[in-house]
């Protein structure tokens, strides 16, 4: 008994009207049934019998649909959730709730260079207001938004850190417009920022 989590399996799901690399999709999920359906498969610690495991799988399917799977497939995954996309207060709370936040790591990362990192709760609110704005206005990229995002406003500190006179950073409001500035205001530059 167990539990599999197959996640993007949007990434195996063919798109209408297309050929060539939907092929090997196709043949991914073939590959893929009778392992869901139950088989024994060889492993490096031997065979295990899938009849008794759970399968779950998950995917964004911004480009496909769960009906682009083949239809074998999708009949063995016969319930299906539509999640809620992320709001700012949700970004708010995974910049901030976990005990391993992105927050906390950065904090860890920098504080080995001597750099004592505080995000207030307007610096907070200001990265999830521009996690949230960047995925309605382009590719909605959940969570993953917000790495990419702080990897930016936190480049120069990031890389001069050792060298930095000013050893206790404030991550406020206004740093994080400022730093982020070109990436709020120019176009063709946020629709690289994952």
């Amino acid at each position: 008994m167990g539990i599999i989590f197959l996640d993007e399996i949007d990434k195996i799901a063919g798109r209408e009207g297309k050929s060539g690399a939907d092929v090997s999709r196709e043949g991914v999920q073939r590959d893929l049934l009778p392992i869901v359906e139950g088989a024994t498969v060889n492993t490096k610690i031997g065979p295990v019998k899938t009849d008794h495991i759970l399968f779950i799988a998950a995917g964004a399917f911004h480009m496909t649909k769960p009906s682009d799977l083949i239809p074998e497939l999708q009949g063995r995954f016969p319930i299906r959730v539509e999640l809620e996309k992320l709001s700012r207060e949700d970004f708010e709370k995974i910049l901030t709730a976990p005990r391993s936040s992105l927050t906390r790591q950065y904090e860890a990362l920098l504080l080995t260079d001597g750099i004592q990192l505080e995000f207030s709760s307007d610096g907070i609110r200001e990265i999830a207001r521009i996690a949230y704005d960047m995925n309605e206005k382009h590719e909605n990229i959940g969570a993953r938004r917000l790495n990419t995002i702080l990897e930016r406003l936190l480049e120069e500190v990031s890389f001069e850190g050792p060298d930095l006179t000013q050893k206790k950073v404030k991550i406020d409001g206004k740093y994080v417009t400022d730093r982020l500035q070109d990436v709020i205001q120019n176009k063709d530059l946020s629709q690289y920022i994952l």
